[in-house]
């Protein structure tokens, strides 16, 4: 359980961040086609929480999580982070040698563990690396480091002279976490972290990820596609739809009380062990609009079995309807819970 003075303390603030993508066509390169796969997006990320975010494939989440860090270089828009050492730093106006400086800070947990390490390398070297080149440990001190994190991580230190291709699916993400937290990091974005790995080894590495969080004071945005996986995890959860918000809240109220038709569906997905809960799940009509060319209204209202002729026309704004429940929907005032009692 998180302290109330740890919650109150904005760790991540986000501001307008659009990201775009571009194809040109012609001799002279000139635009074609521009795909906006983070679009104005404004959210916060308080000191020692997990904040979930949640959505389709395609849906912009992976290219969210990566500007958040400057794996990617954000179109326009700010990225507010609370340094350690350097004090409320702006991450989109610093240059590379700047961020280099902030590395050790912010980490990631890639979604692949088969193909985020390095076959060449042991299991030592992967740790130590960043160990090395971003907190500048070395010797008996990075030593000293790479055995007490391997060790956090239930990896047998015996066996750290090994390559990946000697550890199971489970034990490889054991490897990529323990390579993301041996710099001592605040914030963590764990990119599909575990939906290449069997259910059984989910849940093992959720529980470490929950472990970890408490014991090393750390603030996770967790990505997925899957409502189910963090529901025991995410203190708050923020649901994406191309490349937009469009709704953002605590996550027991979110599974209570969604207020957006998208969220609605996602949720209908969830498998119960009643089965006739299972037979009220929402099946999304039509296709999904082309990123490059959005409907001008609300993006989801071609989806949408409750749109009015508002939803056509007019973009929903991302408003407070309730006390700290954010929703993108003409009709969230309105809208109750369908189908998923």
């Amino acid at each position: 359980m998180k302290k109330e003075n740890e919650l109150n303390d904005t760790l991540i603030e986000v501001k307008n961040l659009n990201k775009c993508f571009y194809s040109t066509k012609g001799i002279i390169n000139k635009i074609h086609t521009e795909v906006r796969a983070v679009n104005n997006v404004n959210m916060s990320i308080k000191r020692g929480e997990v904040m979930g975010l949640v959505g389709e494939s395609g849906c912009g989440k992976t290219t969210l999580g990566r500007c958040l860090i400057r794996a990617l270089n954000p179109t326009s828009g700010d990225v507010l982070f609370k340094s350690k050492e350097n004090g409320t730093v702006n991450l989109t106006k610093l240059s590379h040698k700047q961020l280099l400086s902030l590395r050790k800070e912010i980490q990631l947990i890639f979604q692949d563990p088969y193909s985020s390490l390095d076959p060449r390398m042991t299991v030592y070297d992967i740790i130590s690396e960043p160990a090395k080149y971003a907190a500048g440990l070395k010797g008996e001190v990075l030593k000293r480091k790479v055995l007490d994190i391997a060790k956090k991580v239930s990896l047998d230190i015996r066996h750290l002279n090994r390559y990946p291709h000697a550890f199971s699916g489970g034990q490889r993400q054991r490897i990529s976490i323990a390579r993301a937290l041996v710099t001592d990091p605040v914030f963590v974005v764990a990119d599909e972290a575990v939906s290449a790995l069997d259910v059984s080894v989910q849940a093992q590495i959720l529980n470490l990820l929950q472990d970890l969080q408490s014991e090393l004071n750390l603030t996770y945005l967790f990505i997925t596609h899957d409502l189910s996986v963090i529901e025991h995890i995410a203190d708050r959860i923020t649901v994406m739809y191309l490349g937009q918000i469009i709704e953002m809240t605590a996550t027991e109220e979110l599974f209570q009380n969604p207020k957006h038709p998208y969220t609605e569906a996602l949720l209908s997905a969830i498998p119960h062990a009643d089965t006739e809960k299972n037979k009220k799940r929402i099946i999304l009509e039509g296709d999904l609009p082309d990123p490059a060319n959005l409907p001008s209204g609300c993006p989801f209202s071609p989806r949408c079995r409750y749109i009015k002729e508002i939803c056509k026309t007019k973009r929903p704004e991302l408003l407070e309807t309730t006390p700290e429940h954010f929703v993108a929907c003409h009709l969230s005032k309105r809208f109750k819970r369908r189908n998923l009692a």
